[in-house]
């Protein structure tokens, strides 16, 4: 059997068809249950609908454009004709770093959204059902398993509702090359047809600005999803997608800030200039993505986007730190071959146990991350552009690293993510 449930009410869907006969005349076959956990209220006979529309006031900003992105006009699907009290967003990926904050943000905007959960969720499933469900209040949460398309697909069927828009905010847990296909690929395939048989025409990808330059197996899984992706919607007429490519979360500039508050130097590769990126927080991304679902300037559309402000190098990222410190900077800087000598140990390895092959990839996605900029890589010149890479939102590193100095990293942990 499978659950269901929202603010007010659960749905039990039983695995078998139970015959009640004995206490009802009725022949007809009973498969499922509603149980109000409020008074009787005629309403509960109609679609459930827990979000009162809110109204949200646009972000201004500079002019986002799309890289390698289909020049298609899309035919404009009805939902968007719809008021979002009225629009059923489905959201995969619903209790991860970025996902909850997508969920909070589309419940806010007033769209009847619809979680997809597993029934232990969070860093190593230490949530449980009712953790989960307080952590996306509002709505309407149905647990399945995405990695599998059969269970999804009942679930969603059981939970008796049409999709309008499905919103993927699925990731890999770690990196690892076979994790990397099951969710990256599968998994977010998995959550294409079946939002796509449940009436879902529009698509919100979030990817990675990194998968520019596909060195990695994480990236090159989420490259072929979205390849598939932008296929389907030019052979199909009622498709459309928005794939949103942010650069840096702040988490993950954000490992070293208690290390330095207590003293220790800010490590960084090379002379730090390596590398630079625009972070941008979770929330300004969560804003995006809830854009993407009725703006029609973002239909089939690659986003690339950032935070506000320049783009900063690990040697400015440090600098800024200890400045809010009021301390004397105190850097360690590693040799970035250090880093290729390892890997190609790991790799020599990888040869003689092949079970060692996701520690080898961890290498790798060490070294990218140490000497690739999460910005733009324009494709006149093949190099990083700052500039050209767009900014969204108000929150800034600054704002972050001062936050995380008086209140600690709690909420901002990178969980499996950490061995990177």
């Amino acid at each position: 059997m499978s659950f269901c449930f929202s603010s007010n009410s659960f749905t039990l869907q039983l695995s078998k068809h139970h015959n009640f006969k004995s206490f009802y005349q009725s022949q007809q076959t009973i498969t499922q249950f509603q149980v109000s956990l409020k008074p009787f209220d005629l309403s509960l006979l109609l679609p459930l609908h827990l979000s009162n529309p809110v109204k949200f006031k646009g972000q201004s900003g500079c002019s986002i454009k799309c890289s390698n992105a289909p020049s298609v006009e899309a035919t404009l699907s009805s939902f968007r004709t719809k008021k979002p009290k009225d629009i059923n967003v489905l959201v995969v990926g619903s209790t991860g770093y970025i996902g909850k904050y997508v969920v909070k943000e589309l419940v806010k905007r007033g769209f009847n959204v619809i979680a997809i959960a597993r029934e232990q969720s969070g860093i190593k499933g230490k949530n449980s059902k009712e953790e989960t469900l307080k952590e996306l209040n509002g709505a309407n949460v149905c647990f399945s398993d995405v990695t599998n398309l059969g269970f999804l697909q009942n679930a969603l069927e059981n939970f008796g509702s049409s999709i309008d828009v499905v919103v993927s905010c699925l990731a890999s847990r770690n990196g690892g090359i076979k994790d990397s296909w099951k969710i990256d690929y599968e998994a977010t395939k998995n959550s294409l047809v079946a939002g796509k048989n449940q009436g879902a025409s529009h698509f919100v990808l979030l990817s990675a600005i990194c998968v520019q330059k596909p060195l990695l197996e994480f990236q090159r899984a989420k490259l072929k999803f979205e390849s598939e992706l932008m296929k389907e919607a030019a052979e199909e007429s009622g498709l459309t997608y928005s794939i949103v490519r942010p650069t840096a979360f702040f988490k993950s500039l954000g490992g070293q800030v208690e290390l330095v508050r207590d003293g220790k130097p800010y490590v960084m590769f090379g002379d730090g200039r390596l590398c630079a990126c625009k972070p941008i927080s979770e929330e300004d991304l969560a804003s995006f993505i809830a854009d993407c679902v009725l703006s029609k300037d973002k239909i089939n559309q690659v986003l690339p986007i950032g935070g506000p402000g320049k783009a900063l190098t690990p040697l400015e990222q440090g600098e800024m730190l200890y400045r809010l410190l009021g301390k004397e900077p105190k850097f360690l800087k590693v040799p970035i071959g250090i880093m290729d000598f390892a890997i190609s140990v790991l790799d020599y390895l990888v040869k003689i146990f092949p079970s060692m092959e996701d520690a080898a990839e961890f290498g790798k996605i060490g070294r990218y991350y140490a000497a690739e900029s999460m910005l733009l890589l324009d494709p006149e010149t093949g190099e990083y552009n700052a500039h050209k890479t767009p900014s969204y939102g108000k929150d800034t590193l600054e704002d972050f690293f001062e936050r995380v100095l008086r209140e600690g990293m709690a909420g901002q942990e990178l969980g499996e993510q950490s061995i990177l």
